[in-house]
């Protein structure tokens, strides 16, 4: 975000879409630890614009896995194959075995990876349109029943509206940002 603009909330309406954000949040990170549990390593923590989502796990880089799984991302991630990457020279039975196999684990995926999840319809409740968020860049979180706000524009009385948000100095925002920093270390 180039220019900068800080903004503060105790709007009963912005509370409840924020911290409803954060329990979607922390479902999402929670289902995507367990995948450790299922595949043997947690769940990459993506993202796209406003969206969160896995790609792939954390899991040895044995090439033994290629079979089910792409190599190793910059992070140590791999993702499922969507069908395997079967060996030439392969008899016909370990063939029908490697094809049974990599079903089992897309079956497994589907069935214990989160859904990928969108901040959109909270920008929205919020105030803000998503595709401002997108262009200028925006941050938000919850403290001490505040949402503070930190946007690449403006709010405008013509345009994006966030109820009872007031302007307030880039300090007490990053302030208020070490808090919660703190607060999520301690946790």
């Amino acid at each position: 975000m180039s220019d900068s603009y800080h903004y503060k909330t105790t709007s009963p309406a912005v509370l409840e879409a924020v911290r409803a954000w954060d329990e979607k949040l922390k479902a999402f990170h929670l289902k995507r630890e367990k995948l450790a549990e299922i595949f043997g390593g947690p769940g990459s923590p993506m993202y796209s614009g406003n969206d969160k989502y896995v790609g792939g796990v954390k899991i040895s880089a044995s090439k033994e896995l290629d079979v089910h799984w792409c190599r190793p991302d910059d992070h140590g991630y791999r993702s499922l194959r969507t069908a395997p990457k079967i060996p030439k020279g392969t008899d016909k039975p370990r063939r029908v075995d490697i094809k049974a196999e990599h079903a089992r684990l897309q079956a497994l995926w589907a069935e214990h990876c989160p859904a990928r999840i969108s901040a959109d319809e909270t920008w929205k409740a919020i105030g803000l349109d998503w595709g401002s968020i997108w262009l200028s860049g925006g941050v938000f979180f919850e403290l001490d029943g505040a949402v503070y706000l930190h946007l690449g524009f403006k709010l405008s009385d013509d345009g994006d509206q966030v109820e009872g948000a007031a302007e307030v100095m880039a300090s007490e925002l990053n302030s208020a940002r070490q808090r919660v920093l703190q607060q999520r270390k301690a946790a």
